[in-house]
């Protein structure tokens, strides 16, 4: 099966797991679990930081699968809040050659951060996935983690 076939298949799971679920938590943790099982060589870390309501330029770790992930981050710091602050998905092939990265894990080589928007188009959290490998992702990454955060929200009422 290709990577575009494996991301295929886990949005039509995810998607049929979350039909019906009003709670954003509840729809954010099913990604971070059924992302990481269908890409277990590949994902090392995977999850949402969430835009904190109460200090809107900083995200707060929220459902994730992994080692321990940083609790907070500004959106001046790190991939997280570059994606954040640009509203786009960003690949890092190395993170440690990138301005102001946090390492929340030193294992952790490269990553991809994909927005995640509510169905009003503002930023409501980022999804982040982590890898030990260099150079792990590429644009069928981009494109079959971007398509699962399209609809992550649609129809979720509840945080």
């Amino acid at each position: 099966m290709t990577k575009a076939e494996r991301y295929a298949d886990v949005a039509r799971e995810i998607a049929a797991v979350i039909e019906g679920e009003p709670s954003r938590t509840a729809r954010m943790a099913t990604v971070s679990c059924l992302l990481s099982l269908a890409f277990p060589k590949t994902y090392f870390w995977t999850g949402f930081y969430v835009v904190d309501p109460h200090k809107e330029s900083e995200l707060v770790v929220g459902p994730y699968q992994g080692t321990l992930g940083c609790l907070r981050i500004p959106f001046a710091k790190g991939v997280c809040g570059a994606c954040a602050t640009a509203g786009e998905t960003i690949i890092v092939d190395d993170v440690h050659a990138f301005p102001g990265h946090i390492a929340c894990d030193s294992q952790t080589n490269s990553e991809i951060v994909v927005p995640v928007f509510d169905e009003c188009g503002a930023l409501f959290a980022v999804l982040d996935v982590d890898s030990t490998d260099f150079a792990s992702f590429d644009e069928t990454d981009r494109a079959g983690l971007e398509a699962i955060c399209q609809t992550l929200l649609v129809g979720a009422t509840q945080v």
